[in-house]
């Protein structure tokens, strides 16, 4: 018998498919190329304007774009039966720093090249908004050679390293809400969370298990130390608790 998926996970799912069919449209709003071709403008556009919302809403929802509606979170999960296999954070955390970092500084670079920001385009390198259409410069068939590009280098990330490889070694989306995180966790102002009741636990291992981030879920809560960087808060750890031992809260960090 197939155990029935719990009711949030159902509709957790749901909306990262959902994220991931709407890519063709809103590629272009969360690029590491057009953030860097408008700093070399000077202008401020739709992927600057998201990876700064992506900073600010960590300081208060920690990494739930991760879990619930990141277009490549669910292309990774849609591949999930393909490869389980649990990465160690250790070995293959590092890699996505030593991308994004290069990165980021070639963001300010080009931008003070251009003498700062100085106009604003949010639809920059779209067509009416649209990411696939591609810009009016530009050709329709490289904008679906990119499209296609990015979804074979998730796929193949993925399919290879194992359960979302991608978000543990290449996404450029994950360090700005993982410093954000961490300025939460320093500061310990109210904010959406995990929590753990070590009492209640059985120690059963279902929540590490099943982690799709592949966390030692169980460690946390034995330390009742819900904090990782790594966590997207997608609450399959907490849906599949039988002893209830992890829950969801909006609080302050206890001290």
């Amino acid at each position: 018998m197939v155990k029935q998926i719990p009711l949030r996970q159902r509709i957790r799912k749901a909306l990262v498919i959902i994220a991931f069919l709407s890519f063709p449209l809103t590629m272009n709003y969360l690029s590491p190329y057009v953030i860097i071709d408008g700093a070399s403008q000077g202008i401020i556009n739709g992927s600057l304007v998201m990876f700064g919302l992506m900073f600010l809403s960590s300081l208060f929802l920690g990494r739930l774009w991760c879990g619930w509606v990141c277009p490549a979170g669910g292309l990774q999960e849609m591949l999930e039966p393909l490869n389980r296999t649990v990465l160690n954070g250790k070995r293959v955390d590092w890699v996505k720093w030593l991308v994004w970092i290069p990165w980021i500084f070639m963001i300010f670079w080009l931008a003070l090249q251009a003498g700062g920001y100085h106009s604003i385009n949010l639809f920059l390198d779209t067509q009416n908004g649209i990411s696939v259409a591609g810009a009016a410069d530009r050709p329709i068939e490289i904008a679906y050679i990119i499209y296609y590009g990015v979804v074979a280098l998730i796929f193949g990330v993925t399919v290879w390293l194992g359960k979302r490889g991608f978000c543990h070694t290449l996404c450029w989306m994950a360090p700005f809400m993982m410093i954000g995180l961490w300025l939460r966790n320093r500061l310990g102002w109210p904010s959406l969370r995990l929590q753990a009741d070590s009492k209640v636990c059985t120690d059963c291992k279902t929540c590490t298990r099943g982690c799709p981030m592949s966390l030692d879920v169980n460690a946390m809560v034995q330390a009742q130390n819900m904090r990782h960087l790594e966590c997207i808060l997608c609450g399959t750890c907490v849906d599949n608790c039988a002893a209830r031992a992890i829950g969801y809260t909006f609080s302050s960090e206890k001290k």
